[in-house]
């Protein structure tokens, strides 16, 4: 595992009027900075856990969150997504999401998420 840079142009998360707007996460551990990339499953899962750690730490929850973004680098995965997703967000009121493919992430990872939740 590598680490991202020390010093990043971004926060994990920022609040504002009872909302937490999160910067987009990946396989990297929000605590320790350190990368674990590999399989796009293995990424998104990694990924869902640090949401929910940044989540945390803010005072919100998985539970909270109204939108979610995702970015994957291969939509083949959206089936495959769906179902580890719904793990994190069972319904029945499930965040609004948009899924969409992009060519590339940075650090070469395969998917990103981003949230909005509530305090």
């Amino acid at each position: 595992m590598t680490s991202v840079d020390n010093s990043p142009v971004f926060s994990w998360f920022r609040d504002h009027n009872g909302l937490i707007y999160t910067s987009g996460h990946a396989a990297v551990d929000v605590e320790t900075r350190l990368m674990d990339r590999g399989e796009l499953m293995h990424e998104a899962r990694l990924t869902l856990e640090n949401l929910r750690r940044t989540l945390e730490s803010a005072g919100s929850s998985l539970s909270k969150v109204l939108k979610v973004t995702v970015y994957l680098t291969d939509i083949s995965y959206y089936a495959a997504f769906n179902h580890l997703y719904a793990r994190y967000f069972p319904g029945p009121s499930v965040p609004a999401r948009t899924c969409v493919e992009v060519s590339k992430l940075p650090y070469g990872f395969k998917i990103e998420i981003e949230a909005i939740a509530s305090v």
